[in-house]
């Protein structure tokens, strides 16, 4: 079976972000087992797929600032890494800069665009009216990344028939036939955990072979189907631990501090 890869966050974005001086890059964190460094096809290794949309975020950024040249250095600054692990990934695009000069922002867009697969529209559909639902539907940043949501759905009655986010809560009885209808290769699960399993069934047995599972459950998929998990109590807890962490390091510093006056 496909394992399950998580990420942080609403966003999408991979991995949470390494605290200074950690050796973590972001990127997803694969079930054991899993080689982070395997090749995705076209030759680009997983890890790098994983760090791609954080470079893309930075390019955006600076696109929109004006900026039309970067720097290996200060575009692996503004994503995170380092530049030579930078350089590294963006070689296996095809993609070198100029020396003196370093990389055109919007060419460099394009190519990563290009890689990600973001030079087409995906029609996508949300399981899940509830919280979590419409805010994914309300979601402007969708459309301009290249992601289309063609429906939402729920069982709930009270929240069949809605307007949520320009469109309407569809019964989740028509899921199969709106996504044939509109070729849906993502679907996005957005149900409680005890619903989840089925609701993707459902999508893997009507040919989506993407989900991005926000449901506190591993989903069980067939080979051939990718999963990406968001589960933000998993990084809430990460970020305890670096909390904790911190204030350890505090109070030993004030207890230090004491002991040398005394």
């Amino acid at each position: 079976m496909s394992s399950e890869a998580e990420f942080s966050g609403p966003a999408a974005e991979p991995g949470p972000a390494a605290e200074p001086g950690n050796a973590a890059e972001p990127g997803p964190a694969a079930e054991p087992g899993n080689a982070t460094d395997r090749p995705y096809p076209g030759g680009i290794p997983e890890a790098t797929v994983a760090r791609l949309p954080v470079y893309l975020r930075a390019l955006y950024s600076l696109a929109e600032r004006g900026v039309s040249t970067v720097a290996s250095d200060e575009l692996a600054r503004a994503a995170g890494v380092n530049s030579a692990k930078l350089r590294k990934d963006l070689s296996h695009l095809g993609s070198y800069g100029i020396r003196g000069v370093g990389y055109d922002v919007e060419y460099l867009v394009y190519q990563v665009s290009r890689a990600l697969g973001l030079t087409q529209n995906w029609p996508v559909v949300i399981v899940g009216a509830g919280n979590l639902g419409r805010a994914l539907a309300n979601y402007g940043g969708f459309l301009t990344r290249g992601f289309q949501i063609e429906a939402i759905f729920d069982s709930d009655p009270f929240l069949v028939g809605r307007q949520l986010g320009g469109m309407i809560v569809r019964h989740a009885s028509e899921l199969e036939s709106i996504v044939t209808t509109h070729g849906v290769a993502i679907g996005v699960i957005a149900v409680p955990a005890g619903a989840a399993q089925a609701v993707c069934d459902r999508l893997v047995a009507v040919g989506v072979t993407s989900i991005l599972n926000f449901a506190p459950l591993v989903l069980n998929v067939p080979d051939g189907v990718d999963v990406r998990k968001v589960d933000l109590s998993i990084e809430l807890q990460i970020l305890a631990f670096h909390a904790q962490r911190r204030s350890a390091e505090r109070f030993g510093q004030a207890a230090d501090q004491v002991a040398a006056e005394a």
